[in-house]
């Protein structure tokens, strides 16, 4: 990573783009597979992974907890937890840096093993929402210390095993909460019967994709209504294949329909769970195209931006990249459906309105997003707040203005390390 003082000058677009590009996997997908290899029977092969400073920061987490994984061709083999430690009372530490799907979901492993395990990690991290889950946990045989922060550091106390059973679930900050005791259900000795409780939860795409990847592992899943339910079984898969993460060809979807040109993104998968997928449906609310083969998407701009209101509640982190796109819109477009934002790597919400308004776009936030009113932008410094994805729209958004300085370009690192290069590489295809 960067230096965060280092800044980086987005490139502009001399014209409509003509490019293909080809997306890192998955960091989704990525990391529920390397939480469902760590509880499964035997090694699973990991294929095409991301590599990343988040998949990376997995990687350490099972490995602190009795999981090894080695690289192999196209990936890693990861080693089913270990029965246990050597000194079982000395206390481990899983470095969460600031990923969250780290931080939720691998206390629960950790509550399967043996010995404490100490959880910490970036200033950011301790911000963000964690308390529902602890609690789930702790109502599930968990013995959890956290000073009563509700937020890292806490202490997982490994016991051997975790009794399971019926839990009441407040998932309204994050889906990764529910997603966290369905990875685990199957290891509990009574499974998991999670009833979800509170207000939405978000990214109802990312609780699909962590139930087709426990049936992937031979998990059996049922959900009725708000309750789902996961069976104890033995988890097994010996290789799982990651897709292309499909947030991470945002930005360059958006280069596409900002510029009037065509953009191809190889290997978008015919069928998916991802969020990212949306943006097929997107492109034509936005004047675009896009079409599906089996070589990937080609998405192809008309040179005009209407303006549109869209909920985005079920594929918040698209807001960024889109709220950066809708600032070249011929009027006003409203986003809603994601107060949940504030809670991510940063208040996301403040942070654009704040970072698009510098530099002249009028945004103001909502209650539960961002009204966008385009006009005259100019160049300047753009702050990301250590948020990979405020990184891409600020690319975004230098596409058309000239001297937008993105600050610590290397964040981007957390889903696609060398970003700024594949960006560049695409303007001067």
């Amino acid at each position: 990573m960067t230096d965060a003082h280092d800044t980086w000058t987005a490139p502009v677009a001399e014209g409509p783009l003509d490019a293909d590009i080809r997306v890192p996997g998955s960091k989704s997908i990525t990391n529920r597979a390397y939480v469902l290899a760590a509880l499964a029977s035997a090694p699973t092969r990991v294929r095409t992974p991301l590599d990343s400073r988040d998949a990376r920061l997995m990687l350490g987490a099972i490995y602190a907890l009795g999981a090894h994984s080695q690289g192999s061709i196209g990936g890693y083999l990861v080693h089913p937890l270990g029965p246990g430690r050597v000194h079982p009372d000395e206390t481990v530490r899983v470095e969460l840096g600031n990923a969250g799907t780290v931080a939720r979901f691998t206390p629960a492993l950790a509550a399967l093993g043996t010995g404490p395990a100490l959880f910490d990690g970036d200033e950011a991290i301790r911000r963000r929402p964690i308390g529902p889950l602890l609690k789930a946990l702790r109502d599930l045989g968990a013995r959890i210390d956290d000073d009563r922060r509700d937020a890292p550091p806490f202490t997982v106390h490994g016991e051997g095993g975790l009794r399971g059973g019926r839990v009441d679930l407040d998932a309204s900050a994050s889906s990764q909460f529910l997603s966290a005791l369905l990875l685990a259900g199957p290891s509990f000795q009574q499974g998991v019967t999670v009833r979800l409780v509170g207000g939405q939860v978000p990214s109802e795409p990312h609780i699909a994709m962590t139930v087709e990847m426990l049936r992937r592992f031979g998990a059996t899943v049922d959900r009725e209504g708000a309750e789902f339910h996961v069976a104890p079984t033995r988890l097994s898969c010996p290789e799982y294949v990651v897709e292309p993460d499909l947030s991470t060809a945002a930005p360059f979807v958006a280069a596409a329909i900002a510029t009037g040109g065509t953009v191809r993104v190889a290997g978008w998968p015919q069928r998916t769970t991802q969020p990212g997928d949306w943006l097929r449906s997107l492109a034509p609310v936005l004047g675009a195209t896009a079409e599906l083969d089996a070589a990937g998407l080609t998405v192809t701009g008309s040179g005009t931006i209407p303006g549109v209101e869209l909920d985005l509640h079920d594929v918040g982190e698209l807001t960024p990249v889109i709220a950066a796109l809708l600032c070249f819109a011929e009027g006003p477009s409203v986003i809603s459906g994601v107060a949940h934002l504030r809670g991510h790597e940063t208040d996301r919400l403040t942070a654009l309105a704040t970072e698009l308004s510098s530099l002249g776009a009028d945004v103001r936030e909502t209650e539960d997003g961002l009204r966008i009113t385009p006009a005259p932008l100019h160049g300047g410094k753009f702050r990301t707040y250590d948020d990979h994805r405020l990184v891409m729209a600020a690319a975004v958004l230098g596409l058309k203005v000239e001297g937008v300085e993105v600050e610590n370009p290397g964040t981007v690192g957390k889903t696609f390390p060398g970003f700024a290069e594949a960006w560049t590489s695409m303007l001067v295809a």
